[in-house]
């Protein structure tokens, strides 16, 4: 599926399930790296602003629209960005078909505590999970040698990265290459969430693409990302009037 263009980047028009499937597939195949990438209102602008994160992003072998500020740009601008999808939902679905199919998967980033919190909690909801390793983000430079000749001894077929973003866009972009891993995705909080660490919003909040509220009221610190909404919609309004 080629992807669509959003003020100069792409993104894929998918479903929840179309990503999931096309990523099982590059599995299954053991494809060079799929590298996915979770587009939300916040990297979307700070792309804008940054030549070299654009780059990354125009890189990535799929890209996913994930947050209510690039649905909304998309509807302005007429791209073909219907439904959100969360990476959070990807990252979990990945892990649930993983475990059917005998798959395995490395989680690394988050603090210390974090990843392996999260593996426990994915072999008891998914019987099959195979973990091939974990590491905390928490890295500096001087351990980057060793993280990386952890995940290639494991050979995981999954590589789930929470380092925050954009640093593990530009992370994974810089070594997927390198590591031999079929799929490797940024997943930012998402850790936490499969950890139990963070709750995400009622199922209708979801629905309503009101789950940034709810993130915002449990997580003032979030503000930072979602004050990035309504400059994106004033960008999107003035690509708007300029194709008039």
């Amino acid at each position: 599926m080629r992807p669509a263009v959003l003020l100069g980047l792409p993104v894929h028009p998918v479903t929840l399930e179309e990503a999931v499937q096309r990523l099982l597939r590059a599995v299954a195949a053991r494809s060079a790296p799929v590298h996915v990438v979770s587009l939300n209102g916040a990297l979307v602008m700070q792309a804008l602003r940054e030549p070299d994160l654009a780059a990354v992003i125009r890189a990535a072998g799929l890209v996913i629209p994930d947050g209510v500020g690039t649905v909304l740009a998309g509807r302005i601008l007429d791209v073909p960005v219907r439904r959100r999808v969360a990476g959070v939902d990807v990252a979990e679905a990945l892990c649930r078909e993983a475990a059917r199919h005998g798959y395995r998967v490395y989680l690394l980033g988050a603090a210390p505590g974090v990843a392996e919190a999260a593996a426990s909690r994915l072999r008891e909801r998914y019987p099959g999970f195979v973990v091939a390793g974990t590491d905390h983000g928490y890295f500096g430079p001087e351990d980057e040698a060793a993280v990386l000749a952890r995940i290639r001894a494991a050979r995981p077929d999954i590589l789930l990265v929470a380092l925050g973003a954009p640093r593990q866009e530009r992370w994974l972009h810089r070594h997927a290459p390198a590591l031999g891993v079929p799929v490797v995705m940024g997943v930012g909080g998402t850790l936490d969430v499969l950890a139990g660490r963070v709750r995400r919003a009622p199922r209708w909040m979801q629905a309503l693409g009101l789950e940034w509220l709810y993130r915002l009221v449990r997580e003032p610190w979030r503000w930072s990302v979602v004050r990035t909404i309504p400059p994106l919609f004033v960008v999107a309004l003035r690509e708007r009037v300029r194709r008039l």
